[in-house]
């Protein structure tokens, strides 16, 4: 019965947040919960109130911590101007993998989504857009056939509608317990990406922590513009991996954003607090560029 009066709660947060648009998804904190929490990097006691207000950027030392989908969505969005997309789009158990059902169930729960994936239309400084959010806390962001086809769908629809296209990623790569079907998701999002490309759409690629394995290798690297989030890891395999796999050490800050920055794989590293004020400017000067966008 608990399960069921969670459950029940968790959706109507979500219809909540689809409704308003704004506000992000935020489980209500219980009279118990901290005045403090720690940052995970220098360890500095903040309080919960500072992180909320700072975007969940610690104010001692610039760490960013993971942003939600609904979350990212309402700090991006232009109020009121959230629409989702394919919101009952959900994964299944193609393999019936052992106790995958339940993870899911669970993951469901405690997450409020319904995959690891959000999509929806909506504006940034008064501009239409389509934007993709990928949600670390749901099996990491990992790409399994929902997220492919949700991602997919979000390029085709930008595509229908000529609007620009932004897809936030942050992913740990395929989805081990859909096997051969997840990986089959590389290919069938990077060709929508690329489809939608070819028509002249804009896509902007924004990488943030961590984006990694099979993500990386289809649509988070196509992007005409990439930008990422300070000090997110980024590539195929970790760097442990790869250490182990070459028998060396690896450089200072290897496969973190601003080392991708320097070496010409990422345009620019965006911090949080100007993440939107970015891609407003940025759509605007593609605007400016005379390709017309439609705005339904």
């Amino acid at each position: 019965m608990n399960d069921w009066f969670a459950a029940r709660r968790q959706r109507m947060l979500r219809l909540k947040v689809r409704r308003e648009g704004e506000r992000p998804f935020t489980p209500r904190l219980s009279a118990a919960a901290p005045v403090f929490e720690q940052c995970p990097r220098c360890k500095a006691a903040v309080t919960r109130a500072h992180w909320e207000k700072n975007r969940l950027v610690c104010p001692e030392c610039g760490f960013h911590r993971p942003v939600g989908a609904y979350r990212r969505l309402s700090m991006v969005l232009d109020p009121g101007t959230f629409q989702e997309l394919d919101s009952d789009l959900a994964a299944g158990d193609p393999l019936g993998f052992p106790g995958y059902g339940e993870k899911l169930a669970g993951l469901r729960r405690r997450t409020g989504l319904r995959e690891a994936a959000v999509a929806a239309k909506g504006r940034i400084g008064g501009l239409p857009v389509v934007v993709a959010v990928l949600d670390s806390r749901f099996l990491m962001g990992s790409m399994g056939v929902a997220v492919g086809e949700k991602i997919a769908r979000a390029a085709e629809t930008a595509e229908k509608a000529r609007l620009p296209l932004v897809i936030f990623c942050a992913s740990g790569g395929a989805r081990m317990q859909e096997g051969i079907l997840s990986l089959m998701q590389m290919g069938k999002t990077a060709a929508a990406v690329t489809r939608f490309r070819e028509k002249g759409g804009l896509y902007i690629a924004y990488l943030t922590h961590p984006t990694t394995g099979g993500v990386t290798a289809s649509f988070a690297m196509l992007g005409d513009i990439t930008l990422a989030e300070p000090e997110a890891l980024i590539g195929f395999a970790g760097p442990r991996v790869i250490e182990q796999t070459i028998g060396e050490k690896l450089p200072a800050g290897f496969q973190r954003a601003e080392y991708l920055q320097e070496h010409g794989f990422v345009d620019a590293v965006v911090p949080r607090d100007e993440m939107r004020d970015t891609l407003a400017k940025l759509l605007r000067l593609h605007q400016k560029g005379g390709v017309r966008r439609d705005a339904e």
